[in-house]
């Protein structure tokens, strides 16, 4: 890793503009969507932290948020298959329409994990919106998002949230890491 950042980056994958049109079309399908229902984001931290803070000022309802973090990765390129709640929810979900708003989803064993979780909690409904959509071998079956932003390569991706090593997440755009700063 390098002192800039950018430097890093092999190829863009998205660029700041292409993020607020997704993230702008997201936005008013959900609007659509969800009228007149008591809606409630749910973050999963931290990669969605972005994402969830665009995506929210594009939905032009009453809403609330709360955030889970989960833990697959530790500090590698790829998901140990293992998921660990390291923060619930603060409140309730039941009767309630939830979304859950996700970075990326490649494996789906988190997003299946959380979606077996919250469904126990019984909220009105329950949908998954995901920035990135990496299609990759052996995905879990039961993990069918109903919003997806975007299809991504399936490279090792940062920035808009996507780290390594908890760094890059404040990078403007999506790119490809170089492998020389994780091999």
């Amino acid at each position: 890793m390098s002192q800039d950042l950018h430097s890093d980056i092999e190829r863009l994958v998205l660029s700041e503009e292409e993020i607020a049109t997704i993230v702008c079309d997201m936005g008013a399908k959900i609007t659509h969507d969800y009228a007149g229902k008591k809606l409630t984001l749910v973050a999963v931290l931290k990669g969605a932290t972005p994402f969830m803070a665009d995506l929210m000022r594009k939905i032009d309802l009453p809403l609330s948020i709360d955030f889970m973090e989960v833990s697959s990765y530790g500090s590698g390129t790829t998901s140990s298959g293992v998921v660990r709640i390291l923060k619930d929810l603060n409140t309730n979900i039941e009767g309630k329409d939830i979304v859950l708003v996700e970075d990326l989803l490649d494996t789906g064993n988190t997003l299946a994990y959380l979606k077996k979780i919250l469904t126990k909690r019984n909220p009105a409904s329950l949908e998954i919106a995901t920035f990135l959509n990496k299609e990759v071998p052996n995905r879990a079956k039961d993990v069918q998002p109903k919003y997806i932003g975007a299809d991504a390569p399936n490279e090792f991706l940062v920035g808009y949230g996507f780290d390594y090593d908890e760094l890059y997440r404040n990078l403007p755009y999506v790119g490809i890491l170089k492998k020389s700063c994780y091999e």
